[in-house]
């Protein structure tokens, strides 16, 4: 095998494994979440098969963020100690899971149990105003400390790496994490969608990472997909549970997070294309709304409901929206091997 694979087999195991863990308690944290009374609420403008979801048990990402933490901190405990900062980056992405998940966590329990309309967490701008505090005290520690790729990009077909003023840098590393985050969230609308769209990317930024060399990194992204592919179990139609902000959260704002520390964020948008579609949807929608005067472009916004008004089953925007993502997330491993 060549030599920067040779994490792949271990990170791959460990895969395995987090899935193992995650369907093992799966199961009986779903119970405690109905016991809990902690059930989904469904905004009203969303159709009738939307409406009998309601009650279905919401935060089921903490099944996902819970275990890849705590996994990931139990194996690089020696490297935190000994690495220096090589090992201590990888705190970096585990400080976005859970401060985004923290902050997932209570726009799920406000959507609950607030005084929001039904299906409303927080505000928008609070929760935007957060995740760019979040994000900017990341990106911060990044460009201060002596992490890889750090105010640089790697430009593919080329391929070199570009230096960045921290000025230019960090702005983009910001709006990146929280573009993806929220990119993530609206993602997150269809039984299955955003935890198999998620797992793909974080599987081709894992092999990215293999390619670098970055061990700490590989395991992290294949802890990640075997969290998703776990909670999948769970999530596939009919979902038993739903994951909630405190996954669609922490899950794209660590996927923005590890694009970065690759160096090969530039690829983001061809990786993670359903997520950017669907974001991009959204915002061309309010916009074209707006300066006609209530004419639409798509059916519904974001993109995935679209398709549903339209001939496609659920399960049909489930499959071929990950077919798109598999081919695309193909493409972008191979501009990174070209």
């Amino acid at each position: 095998m060549p030599g920067e694979l040779r994490d792949l087999p271990f990170a791959l195991s460990l895969g395995g494994f987090t899935f193992i863990l995650v369907v093992m308690w799966g199961g009986p944290f779903i119970e405690i979440l109905h016991l809990k009374k902690w059930g989904k609420k469904i905004r009203h403008e969303l159709s009738d098969l939307h409406q009998k979801k309601a009650g279905t048990p919401t935060s089921g990402g903490l099944i996902i963020v819970i275990p890849a933490v705590l996994l990931t901190l139990g194996l690089n405990v020696a490297g935190l100690i000994r690495e220096g900062l090589t090992g201590q980056s990888i705190l970096i992405p585990l400080f976005v899971m859970v401060g985004f998940g923290i902050l997932g966590f209570y726009d799920d329990y406000e959507g609950i149990h607030g005084k929001a309309p039904i299906g409303e967490g927080i505000s928008a701008r609070a929760k935007f105003t957060a995740q760019v505090i979040l994000a900017a005290f990341v990106v911060g520690v990044m460009s201060a400390g002596e992490i890889q790729f750090s105010d640089a990009v790697v430009l593919p077909l080329i391929p070199t790496t570009v230096e960045m003023p921290s000025w230019l840098w960090v702005p983009i590393a910001i709006f990146i994490i929280v573009a993806t985050s929220n990119a993530v969230n609206i993602t997150d609308g269809l039984d299955g969608l955003a935890g198999i769209i998620t797992a793909t990317a974080f599987a081709s930024y894992g092999i990215i990472a293999a390619l670098q060399g970055q061990s700490f990194l590989v395991q992290f992204c294949f802890i990640m997909v075997g969290a998703c592919f776990g909670f999948l179990w769970y999530n596939a139609k009919p979902a038993q549970m739903f994951m909630g902000d405190v996954g669609s959260l922490s899950l794209g704002a660590a996927l923005g997070t590890v694009s970065l520390m690759t160096g090969q964020w530039i690829l983001l948008p061809l990786i993670a294309v359903i997520p950017v579609a669907e974001i991009l949807s959204v915002i061309l929608q309010i916009a074209y709304f707006r300066l006609t005067d209530g004419q639409r472009i798509f059916r519904k916004a974001p993109l995935h409901h679209h398709f549903e008004e339209g001939s496609w089953s659920e399960t049909q925007v489930v499959q071929r929206f990950w077919l798109m993502a598999i081919l695309s997330a193909m493409v972008g491993i191979a501009l990174v091997l070209l």
